[in-house]
Parts: structure tokens; C-alpha cells; sequence
């Protein structure tokens, strides 16, 4: 890899073609494919594979053991946590090609998907919502929820910072680790300083 401006540990394979960002990492067993895009700044652990046409942005963590398949975009500052599975196909079947059948799973800006968790393909999680460990994902999660358990139902709030918000009477809560403000209203939460 002399010349790039990313690194790539010699036991990772990266197909030609690729398209992988300034100051990115892939570590030990990896596979990437000729047709995927990943962002800058990122950091693939040890036995990741990325599938082509799967589009990585910035600063996304990959954690060991993640395969993403053809069919997820992945927005800028996610954390995909060890061993967490996407899906790209609702009725997979071995006798049946659905090839052409890819559903799309899209992961916004500053979502964490915790360990072992399992994303049915076809939904969107929103911005800075985190899916709890072992969890199994089945519908749209809103921005900034925290969803637990199979299959996942939303379980409270969460800060940009990865803080449980406690929202008061008038809908206003405060993350504990950033200061930072957030109102409830309409069952959406709004970060507002």
C-alpha cells in the first residue's frame, strides 16, 4: 500500500477499485470490494467485510467481526458495534436468487448499534439513536431513541454523547456530559444547544 494515505494490515485483502479515504484503517483478515466506497478517518476491525456498493462515510467505526452487505449505506460517525449483523433480504431463500432483491438499510450520522445486534434490512435508524446489545431491529428507529430487546422497542432517549436523557415537565432535558439541551415534543426529540 506505499502511496496511500491509509492503511491496510497485510492479512486484508482490498479489491481493485475500491475507494477508501485519507487516514483510514483496515485491520487483520478484512475484505473490501472493488465497489465500495468507505469515507475518511475510519476504522475497520479485525475480520470485517464490506460488500460492493456499500457506502461508508467519515469517521465510522466498525468493530471486529462486521460484515456490511450490499445494500446499507452508513452516514458519517457511526459505531457499529462487535459482531452486530445487517440483513439485505426479507425472505432469503438458497434455491431462490434475490440478488436483484437488495433492500436498503440506511444507518444516519452518530448511530451506535451495540454487540451482537441484528438490523432486518429495510429500515432507517436515525441520527444518534443507539440500538442496545443483542437487540434485533425490525422497524424505523427515530433519531436520538435507545431501543433494547427482541424484537427492539424503544425504551427512552438518548444524547449525542451516548447519555440516557430524563426529560422534566416542560419536555426540556440536559446531557450530563456535554451540557448540552433537548426538548421532547410530538414524540421527536430536538437537540437545541
Amino acid at each position: 500500500m506505499e502511496g496511500k494515505k491509509y492503511f491496510v494490515h497485510p492479512t486484508a485483502i482490498i479489491d481493485e477499485g475500491a475507494k477508501i479515504g485519507e487516514g483510514t484503517k483496515i485491520w487483520h483478515f478484512s475484505h473490501v470490494m472493488g465497489k465500495a466506497k468507505i469515507g475518511e478517518n475510519c476504522v475497520l476491525g479485525q475480520n470485517t467485510f464490506v460488500a460492493d456498493n456499500v457506502k461508508i462515510g467519515n469517521n465510522v467505526k466498525i468493530q471486529n467481526n462486521v460484515s456490511v452487505y450490499t445494500g446499507v449505506i452508513i452516514e458519517d460517525d457511526v459505531f457499529l458495534g462487535p459482531s452486530m449483523v445487517f440483513t439485505n433480504v426479507t425472505n432469503p431463500r438458497s434455491i431462490v436468487n434475490r440478488h436483484d432483491k437488495y433492500e436498503i438499510t440506511l444507518v444516519k450520522r452518530g448511530a451506535t448499534i451495540g454487540a451482537n445486534a441484528t438490523i432486518v434490512c429495510g429500515i432507517t435508524l436515525g441520527e444518534f439513536c443507539f440500538v442496545g446489545a443483542g437487540a434485533v431491529v425490525t422497524k424505523d428507529v427515530p433519531a436520538y431513541a435507545l431501543v433494547v430487546g427482541v424484537p427492539a422497542k424503544q425504551v427512552g432517549w438518548m444524547s449525542e454523547y451516548g447519555h440516557r436523557l430524563v426529560f422534566d415537565e416542560d419536555g426540556i432535558a440536559i446531557c450530563p456530559e456535554s451540557g448540552v439541551k433537548y426538548l421532547l415534543k410530538d414524540g421527536k426529540v430536538f437537540k437545541l444547544s
